[in-house]
C-alpha cells in the first residue's frame, strides 16, 4: 500500500501503478514473475455460469411465462445488491486518485481531456443515429395514427421527464449533506463530492495522509466486498432474462424487428468501426479488449444494466495498465457523461416514432433534436430504463414528435436496454485507455501482454 504523503506525488500516474505493483512482488516475494493464479475447470468460471444463467433464463422465460415473470425479484435483487456498492467504489476510486495524483493541475488536465473525448464521442453517436434512422427508415411502413396512440403507457416516463429540467439538473448534482450523497446513491452526486473531498485531501498535505492510508485500506475492502457480491450474478442474470422473456415473450420482437435489429447493427458497427479506429490509433485492438472484458459484457447483458459490471471494469482496465489514477477518474464520470449506446438509441428511436406517425421532420428539427439529446442524455448513469426517460425529456422539446409515439417501442425497449448497455460500456473502456495513453499513464507492455493473454475472471483472486 502506499505511504506517500499528499502533495509530494510520484513522477507520473503511470510510476504510481509501477510503484504498488512493484511493491505488491516484493512482499510476496516474486520479483521477476507473477505467478498467474491456478486454472478453474469451465464450469467453475463465472462467466460461464452467467452464460449458463442467461440460457436457462430464456428457457424457462419461454416455457413458462407466469413463472418466469414471478422471478423478477432475483434480478431486481443482484441490481440492488450491485447498486448498495457502487457509491462508495466510486468515491473511494477518485477520492484515492486524486489524492495521490496530488498535483491538481494534473487532475483537472485528465478531466479536460476526459471530457472533450465524451463530447467528440457523444456528439459521432447521435449523428450515426440520425444517418442511419433516416437511410434505413425502419418506421416509414407502419401509418400509425398518431390519435390512437396509448399516451397513458408512457405517462410515468414522460412525468419524471418533465421534471428533467437544465436547471433542476444542475441542482441536483448537489446533495444535501455529503454523507446524503453516498446514502442516496446518485451517481452525479457521488462524483461531485468525490472530486472535492480528494482535491481537498490533496491541498492539506501531510495532515491528510493518515486519512489517504485509510482511504486505501477501505478501497481494498471494498473490491474484496464486491468479489463476494459477483458470485450472485448468476442467479440475477438467470431472473432477469426470465422476467424479460415471460414478460415481454420471444413473438414482440417479431412486431417492431425492424428497430430492434437496426439498432442492434448499428450499435455493433459503431462499436467496430467507430471505437476500433479509436483503438487502432491508440495502439491497441478493438476485438481483443472485447475478449478481455468478455465476462463482464455477459454480466451486462444478463441484467440489461452497465452498472453491474463498473467495479470489474475499474480493476481490469488498472491490471491492462492504466494508471490507476486515471482510471478513477475517467470511468465513474464516463458512466454519466459517455453513454454512446443511449445517443445512438435517442435519435434513432426519435426518427422511428416520427416515420411511424407520418411525421416529417426537417433538417432544422433534427438539427434541434441532435443537440436536445446531447443534454439530456448526460447523468442517466447504467440505470435500467434510463434511456427511455432521457428519451422522453428529448421528446419534449421538440413538439414536432408526439411523446405519446414512445408507446410504440415500449413494449420492445428492455430488448434494446442491453445493447445500450453493452455499448455505453466498451464506450468507456476505450475512452479510460485513450485518455491514459494521452496522459502518459499507460503502460503499453503490460495492454498488449493482458488483452492477449487468457480470459480473466470477473474479479481475479487478490483484487
Amino acid at each position: 500500500m502506499d505511504r506517500r504523503v499528499p502533495g509530494q506525488p510520484l513522477a507520473t500516474p503511470l510510476a504510481y501503478h509501477v510503484a504498488l505493483t512493484s511493491e505488491a512482488s516484493h512482499a510476496t516475494g516474486v520479483t521477476d514473475a507473477i505467478a498467474p493464479p491456478p486454472r478453474l475447470r469451465l464450469w467453475r468460471h463465472l462467466y460461464f455460469q452467467v452464460v449458463v444463467a442467461i440460457v436457462l433464463g430464456v428457457i424457462v422465460g419461454y416455457l413458462w411465462p407466469g413463472f418466469g415473470v414471478a422471478l423478477k425479484p432475483l434480478g431486481d435483487g443482484f441490481i440492488k445488491l450491485v447498486r448498495m456498492i457502487i457509491a462508495p467504489v466510486i468515491f473511494l476510486t477518485i477520492v484515492g486518485g486524486i489524492a495521490h495524483l496530488g498535483q491538481l493541475g494534473t487532475v483537472g488536465r485528465i478531466t479536460a481531456k476526459a471530457f472533450a473525448y465524451f463530447l467528440t464521442l457523444s456528439t459521432v453517436a447521435l449523428i450515426i443515429g440520425l444517418i442511419v434512422a433516416n437511410v434505413v427508415r425502419p418506421g416509414a411502413s407502419m401509418h400509425i395514427d398518431p390519435t390512437t396512440l396509448d399516451a397513458g403507457a408512457v405517462a410515468t416516463y414522460a412525468a419524471k421527464a418533465h421534471d428533467q429540467t437544465l436547471t433542476g439538473f444542475l441542482l441536483e448534482i448537489i446533495p444535501k449533506t455529503l454523507p446524503g450523497a453516498l446514502a442516496e446513491g446518485d451517481i452525479l452526486q457521488v462524483l461531485f463530492v468525490a472530486i472535492l473531498f480528494g482535491i481537498a485531501l490533496a491541498m492539506v498535505g501531510e495532515r491528510g495522509a493518515p486519512v489517504l492510508t485509510l482511504i486505501d485500506s477501505l478501497e481494498t475492502i471494498v473490491f474484496r466486498l464486491v468479489a463476494i457480491l459477483m458470485k450472485t450474478a448468476p442467479v440475477g442474470a438467470f431472473g432477469a432474462i426470465a422476467f424479460t422473456i415471460g414478460q415481454y415473450g420471444i413473438g414482440v420482437l417479431l412486431d417492431l424487428a425492424g428497430l430492434v435489429a437496426t439498432f442492434y447493427l448499428t450499435s455493433l458497427l459503431f462499436v467496430l468501426v467507430v471505437l476500433g479506429a479509436v483503438a487502432r490509433a491508440a495502439g491497441f485492438s478493438i476485438l481483443r479488449l472485447i475478449r478481455y472484458l468478455a465476462p463482464e459484457l455477459l454480466l451486462v447483458l444478463g441484467t440489461s444494466s452497465s452498472e453491474a459490471a463498473l467495479p470489474n471494469l475499474i480493476r481490469k482496465l488498472e491490471r491492462a495498465g492504466c494508471a490507476p489514477s486515471v482510471v478513477g477518474l475517467v470511468v465513474p464520470t464516463g458512466y454519466s457523461f459517455n453513454l454512446d449506446g443511449t445517443n445512438i438509441y435517442m435519435t434513432l428511436a426519435a426518427l422511428f416514432i416520427a416515420q411511424a406517425t407520418g411525421i416529417h421532420l426537417t433538417l432544422g428539427h433534427q438539427l434541434l433534436l441532435l443537440a436536445v439529446a446531447m443534454l439530456s442524455s448526460k447523468g442517466a448513469a447504467g440505470v435500467t430504463g434510463a434511456g427511455f426517460i432521457t428519451l422522453a425529456a428529448t421528446l419534449a422539446v421538440v413538439p414536432a414528435v408526439p411523446v405519446a409515439g414512445m408507446a410504440l417501442i415500449l413494449g420492445v425497449d428492455r430488448f434494446m436496454s442491453e445493447c445500450r448497455s453493452l455499448t455505453n460500456f466498451m464506450g468507456n473502456a476505450v475512452a479510460t485507455i485513450v485518455v491514459a495513453r494521452w496522459e502518459n499513464a499507460l503502460d503499453r507492455d503490460q495492454l498488449d501482454r493482458t488483452l492477449a493473454g487468457p480470459i480473466p475472471e470477473l474479479v481475479q483472486p487478490g483484487d
